[in-house]
């Protein structure tokens, strides 16, 4: 039976090195901190190619195989020691993995041999650092290899001090680990507490069989058509004679997300100035994707006019509700849960991993309606897991904001550990 991946791995880094860096935590030109030392790759990790596994060779077992990009597979038999550390020699390349169990390194990538009495928790953190991507060579399919960096100058503090960096940065890795196991638990919580709202409601109801199947009694179903208007967008590419023209913002696929917009980059398209009313937005309008790969099927959320004059485009419709008798809100969630979700999987136009649905199957949307202050009841309860889920995402953000100050500063000696209290 395969292992699932559950924390015998750790990313130390991309391959990309820190922001803004050269490459070495500290250059070959700088000044070495006291206590510190100047040493060559090779003397401080010596790295090895891993050994080919083919699929077919994989035995049942728990021993992750490491691969440049992390584990592919488990096999039965570990050929190198925890902890450890793997580069990825080829596809990822010079993506850096801890791993905190015995493994077997996969060819396409390098694992440490020998630590020479380095600490490999602290070693996983520099190599994380050294941007070793960039001695990758090969344009089909990129490969690192280990003797083009053999003799990269490095400067390393002493044992006891690489042992505190480690632990000052494993903890604040360790943190970041446990908001992302938060927000994956709550968001799992979510789809299941909005599978049982959408299908069963707040109030116990008996149920009344449909043609969608049972619902509560005082629930309706209609056609989204009934209760809301369907607004398409413009498309790109058009040609618009200079005196009509106007340039205006627009929504773009990648500004809609699932249960939330990403407005950090608007871009800008020319229109007829004849043509704003027709495809702008309004306050309240659910934003949903035409389409995409599957996980990109109908996901969107509520536009607050965050943005003035602006229109979207054709790949995401606007559907602007009629409050009388449906909120936006129930309407997002409604979209976004698993009832949502299976329409549009069930009536999209599929090719293989894309699919995509058109204007007459979303009206065609069988709308869940209760009563409306059933619906704001269904709303306050997906508003709270949100707001959750939003609390662990903001603490993630900022402990990985720290974690990145901490790495610089740490492996460029411009803070040492003792001025933290270690």
């Amino acid at each position: 039976m395969k292992k699932q991946a559950s924390g015998v791995q750790r990313s130390a880094g991309d391959g990309k090195g820190i922001e803004g860096d050269s490459g070495d935590a500290l250059g070959r030109h700088d000044p070495v901190p006291a206590g510190w030392s100047r040493v060559e790759f090779d003397s401080f990790t010596t790295l090895q190619r891993g050994k080919d596994l083919t699929k077919a060779q994989f035995r049942e077992g728990a021993v992750p195989v490491a691969g440049s990009n992390g584990v592919i597979g488990y096999h039965d038999t570990a050929i190198a020691k925890a902890p450890g550390i793997t580069v990825g020699r080829s596809g990822s390349a010079g993506k850096v993995t801890v791993y905190e169990e015995d493994f077997w390194p996969h060819n396409t990538s390098l694992y440490v041999r020998d630590f020479h009495g380095n600490d490999p928790y602290f070693a996983g953190f520099l190599l994380g650092t050294l941007n070793l991507a960039r001695f990758k060579t090969g344009a089909s399919v990129p490969t690192l290899d280990r003797n083009s960096f053999k003799t990269l100058p490095l400067v390393v503090p002493p044992l006891p001090e690489q042992k505190k960096i480690a632990h000052i940065l494993s903890t604040v890795q360790r943190a970041i680990e446990a908001q992302e196991r938060i927000i994956q638990t709550t968001t799992e919580l979510k789809k299941a507490l909005m599978h049982k709202l959408f299908t069963e409601g707040l109030r116990n109801e008996p149920q009344k069989q449909t043609e969608i199947g049972p619902i509560p009694e005082s629930w309706e179903v209609l056609p989204l058509s009934d209760c809301a208007v369907v607004q398409t967008g413009i498309a790109k590419g058009r040609t618009v004679k200079e005196e009509e023209a106007v340039e205006v913002p627009y929504l773009r696929v990648a500004n809609v997300q699932d249960g939330y917009l990403d407005l950090s980059e608007m871009k800008s398209i020319t229109i007829r100035k004849s043509e704003k009313n027709r495809f702008a937005l309004q306050n309240g309008d659910v934003v949903l994707t035409e389409g995409g790969d599957f996980d990109k099927l109908g996901r969107g959320f509520i536009w607050h006019g965050q943005v003035d004059n602006c229109v979207h485009q054709n790949h995401v419709f606007a559907v602007r509700p009629d409050t009388e008798r449906i909120s936006s809100e129930f309407f997002a969630y409604q979209s976004q849960s698993p009832y949502g979700k299976s329409y549009f999987l069930s009536v999209a136009h599929k090719t293989t991993n894309l699919a995509c649905i058109n204007t007459t199957k979303l009206k065609a949307f069988p709308l869940l309606l209760p009563p409306k202050d059933e619906q704001n009841e269904i709303v306050r309860a997906c508003r709270g897991i949100d707001r959750k889920i939003g609390v662990a995402q903001s603490k993630m953000k900022q402990l990985r904001n720290l974690f990145h100050t901490l790495l610089h500063e740490l492996m460029t000696a411009k803070t040492r550990v003792n001025e933290l209290g270690f």
